[in-house]
């Protein structure tokens, strides 16, 4: 008998791995202060760190979003000894103001993988915390039967 309870594999229909994160306002402005604003050029593209910008420079609320954000919709993936592809994650402002999230390279194999098409996002934050909560859009496949063929 394993010692660990064995989770299903990601995708399927029926199945949704959420992610969620939680990042530290404090911890990301420290980081900003000792490091600057290239520290974060690692983990966020350009056109994101442009979104997190006011006329009085890096906000950070948006910047610790965007990273919680991208570790939500790295956990709806479920792979296990990869490191996260900060760079392949990418989340957006939409026109309408919320969060956006596209997949590029490894991030959009891994998803494949998982049967995942799309993750879908939301990002929080208050004072001292940014939270993320994110869904994947399970892609049907060809062979699965849909919810109304499994009752016939």
């Amino acid at each position: 008998m394993s010692a660990r309870p064995v989770a299903p594999p990601a995708g399927g229909l029926g199945w949704a791995n959420l992610g969620m994160d939680i990042v530290s306002v404090n911890r990301v402005r420290r980081l900003l202060a000792q490091y600057g604003e290239k520290f974060f050029e690692r983990m966020l593209t350009p056109g994101e760190l442009d979104d997190c910008r006011t006329s009085g420079g890096l906000d950070v609320l948006s910047l610790c979003g965007r990273i919680a954000a991208k570790e939500a919709a790295f956990k709806t993936l479920r792979v296990r000894g990869r490191f996260l592809p900060w760079p392949d994650i990418v989340v957006r402002r939409s026109e309408g103001g919320w969060p956006l999230v596209e997949l590029h390279g490894p991030a959009a194999e891994m998803a494949a993988e998982s049967g995942i098409s799309e993750i879908t996002v939301s990002i929080s934050h208050d004072v001292d915390y940014a939270v993320a909560v994110a869904a994947p859009i399970i892609a049907p496949t060809p062979s699965a039967p849909t919810p109304s063929q499994q009752q016939q």
